[in-house]
């Protein structure tokens, strides 16, 4: 199920960039046609003052895309990545927020009924409430449970194992807001390396290039850089959040466990004593 949704929100990036791109390249061959007479409305203007428009440039989007008759693949390739990677990241950080939610780990509802069934020394109670309510808090409950025959050693060391398993599920899921920081700098850098990339060819393919020709290739290399970095210290941020809120959790559920496990005890030596009657 989770990498169904995952491929679903691919589909839908991997949608939103063709349709841009495809209407970029539409551009660049309607341009020679239409520009030198007509504007995007239709209507005559001057050759001077649309050389004048372009040399000023289109904004994010020209960088995004790069100029008419200047595009690159690659580098429309690395934007979309990196758009890519803010989707996810901001997917998988509502993703774990919900997850590590108090009443998804923990339901109130199933420590009522776990403490009402303790109080009346009712462990199938305790265990039929833990299966009807699925959640890391159940998990925990039924390791101490299915070992109440083993002695409070080997429950607390059950509890403890069962602990450490719901902690790794949960940096297993919190681990993909990592992964996405991570790509965010890498992307970013791979697009720097391409900008100066296209910066030095231009240099070396003939007659001095003006300064206006090696700026877009430069400014494009930092806006990859600046990009990645956007989505990088946030998505390090709330996974740093995250994690630090999910161990809390967890420690709170073994706390809740141990809590139990002093009646288990006397439970037990209750138990003995029926017996030895």
């Amino acid at each position: 199920m989770k990498l169904k949704k995952i491929m679903i929100v691919s589909a839908v990036v991997a949608g939103l960039c063709a349709i841009p791109l495809a209407s970029a390249y539409a551009a660049d061959d309607a341009a020679p046609a239409s520009s030198a007479l007509t504007d995007a409305s239709g209507n005559a203007v001057d050759g001077n003052a649309a050389n004048e428009k372009a040399e000023k440039g289109g904004g994010f989007m020209e960088v995004v895309f790069g100029k008419p008759g200047q595009r690159s693949i690659v580098g429309m390739l690395l934007w979309f990545a990196l758009f890519g990677d803010g989707i996810l990241a901001i997917y998988f950080c509502i993703d774990c927020n919900i997850l590590i939610k108090p009443e998804k780990l923990m339901p109130q509802r199933l420590i009522d009924q776990v403490q009402a069934a303790m109080a009346e020394g009712d462990i199938v109670a305790a265990i039929e409430a833990c299966k009807n309510t699925p959640s890391a808090m159940s998990n925990i409950l039924l390791a101490a449970f299915t070992h109440i025959e083993d002695g409070y050693e080997t429950i607390q060391e059950a509890v403890n194992a069962a602990s450490d398993l719901e902690q790794e599920k949960l940096m297993q899921r919190l681990t993909w807001i990592s992964v996405c920081s991570n790509l965010g700098p890498s992307l970013g850098l791979l697009g720097t390396v391409q900008g100066m990339i296209l910066t030095f060819d231009q240099l070396a393919s003939g007659p001095a290039p003006q300064p206006s020709d090696l700026a877009g290739s430069i400014g494009m290399a930092l806006w990859t850089t600046a990009a990645g970095l956007i989505v990088s210290i946030p998505s390090i941020t709330m996974f740093y959040a995250l994690r630090n809120n999910a161990n809390r959790r967890i420690l709170r559920m073994t706390a809740v466990t141990m809590e139990f496990l002093n009646s288990l005890r006397n439970v037990e030596v209750a138990s003995d004593e029926m017996e030895q009657v």
